[in-house]
């Protein structure tokens, strides 16, 4: 509870009085059960196209198998990230580091051309509540039909109704959750294993974490996800301008608003074409009211523009009430599709795409670390040459087996002392100790740079890494 106070100036006499009134609100809101109307239209039909893809690919893509194994694993253990034909290592963090970024100059460039259209079509919690309202509207019926069951005392039939709500809801938030794991643990041996009990600690707690998240995310938090627990709808009108894309509600064409009949000359009653049929709240899935203008509440799902459509098909008036439209032409301003922050989040997003995918091209599926014998910086041999000692690490980061051979340079006159190649399997870390001469007669300071390169015998990939070759000091 918070009071605000209301001060009255007072003209009496030529003097000013301040006359202070208290009024007391509420500062915390109770949450108000929004119960959606089904409705059918052209975005809603729009939605099966965007949502439903995603949805489908979420749940087949770890089924897919790659040669000998699944896809898309991200096997954690062995710290290794299989995405169809690259595998992905610790070291190539900096890559996700960069699609994060792409994927920031997208949702910018995507806001200030079209408004929130990634909430309205594609988001997951968007994909995943209409789900839930879909079960919710079998198992409990229309609007008012659920209205009406949620004031009725509990009977039977209330009971049933409820109990198969979120038996299903638990059902597919249990699906959800196999779905996410399935990612991270082989899916063919994850399943089996929830039937026989077999489940692993992590697994197990992982299936009930997302199992729990997502029931209580899509069936029961829904719209308060989207207006108080995701950034998005906070930072979007700082990439809101006058020829975003959004949906809006035409007050020019619609006000004043009034019910009337049909074949009702309404133009010389003062009455626009609003019939105030409150179809447009019902669908909202937040709740909000679109003729009361722009809210960051508004997802443009363009359910409402559905609606609406409807009812003015219903009363033989022009479509488009409620529309996507922008700000500058539903005041009759000029509408201007390039703009420079729209170009320069385009022009930053392509440098980005473009140097991410020189990266990945570019990427070498090879990695070698040297480590030099700490214990001993050198020794002498029987001959007189002076040897160093090192411990090379090769990591294959390719999906199939190599061989490489290991050449060392920095010097002509260095030597390296055994077989140099190596046999190393896919995705494996192959530890090797070499040795290195030089006769100290080349040797006309303390230490030397060396380079040691590891190519496959087949010239396809190459790495090098740089060391210290140590003799003595000479005077």
């Amino acid at each position: 509870m918070t009071d605000k106070i209301k001060i009255e100036h007072i003209e009496e006499s030529g003097y000013t009085v301040e006359h202070a009134e208290t009024e007391t609100f509420d500062l915390y809101k109770k949450r108000e059960k929004i119960y959606t109307r089904n409705i059918k239209g052209f975005f809603q039909k729009l939605r099966l196209f965007t949502g439903w893809p995603l949805l489908v690919g979420y749940f087949f893509i770890p089924w897919i198998n790659w040669g000998d194994r699944q896809a898309v694993l991200f096997d954690l253990p062995s710290r290794q990230f299989h995405i169809f034909g690259i595998t992905f290592w610790p070291q190539d963090f900096v890559l996700l580091g960069w699609l994060l970024i792409i994927s920031a100059f997208a949702l910018f460039f995507i806001t200030t051309w079209m408004g929130r259209v990634w909430c309205g079509y594609t988001c997951p919690q968007t994909v995943w509540t209409s789900i839930f309202m879909w079960i919710e509207q079998k198992t409990e019926g229309t609007r008012n039909a659920r209205i009406k069951l949620d004031k009725a005392p509990w009977s039977k039939n209330k009971i049933i109704r409820k109990f198969l709500k979120h038996a299903m809801w638990a059902g597919f938030a249990l699906i959800t959750a196999v779905g996410f794991v399935g990612y991270f643990s082989p899916v063919r041996e994850l399943v089996p294993a929830i039937f026989t009990f077999r489940l692993g600690p992590w697994e197990a707690f992982w299936l009930g974490f997302f199992t729990l998240t997502t029931y209580g995310n899509a069936g029961w938090l829904r719209e308060q996800v989207c207006m108080y627990m995701c950034p998005y709808a906070r930072f979007q009108s700082a990439m809101f301008d006058g020829d975003t894309l959004i949906v809006s509600y035409d007050s020019a064409r619609g006000e004043k608003r009034g019910a009337r009949k049909k074949a009702a000359d309404y133009k010389s009653s003062g009455l626009g074409d609003c019939i105030d049929c409150q179809l447009c709240v019902q669908v909202c899935p937040t709740g909000i009211d679109i003729r009361d203008g722009l809210q960051y509440e508004c997802i443009n799902c363009a359910l409402c523009v559905d609606a609406c459509n409807d009812t003015m098909d219903k009363m033989g008036y022009e479509r488009g009430l409620i529309r996507y439209t922008t700000e500058n032409k539903l005041t009759g301003s000029e509408t201007h599709k390039l703009r420079p922050k729209l170009v320069g989040y385009g022009v930053a997003l392509a440098i980005m795409i473009g140097l991410f995918m020189f990266t990945i091209t570019g990427r070498t599926p090879l990695q070698v670390d040297i480590l030099r014998d700490r214990g001993q910086l050198y020794r002498q041999t029987d001959e007189g040459l002076i040897e160093n000692s090192y411990t090379i690490k090769v990591l294959n980061m390719s999906q199939k087996d190599m061989q490489y051979v290991i050449s060392v340079a920095g010097d002509e006159n260095l030597a390296l002392k055994g077989d140099p190649r190596v046999n190393v399997a896919a995705g494996e870390i192959y530890t090797v100790p070499v040795t290195v001469e030089l006769d100290p007669a080349f040797l006309n300071k303390p230490n030397l740079d060396v380079i040691f390169t590891v190519t496959s015998t087949d010239k396809s990939v190459r790495a090098s890494e740089e060391s210290r070759f140590i003799g003595p000091i000479t005077r």
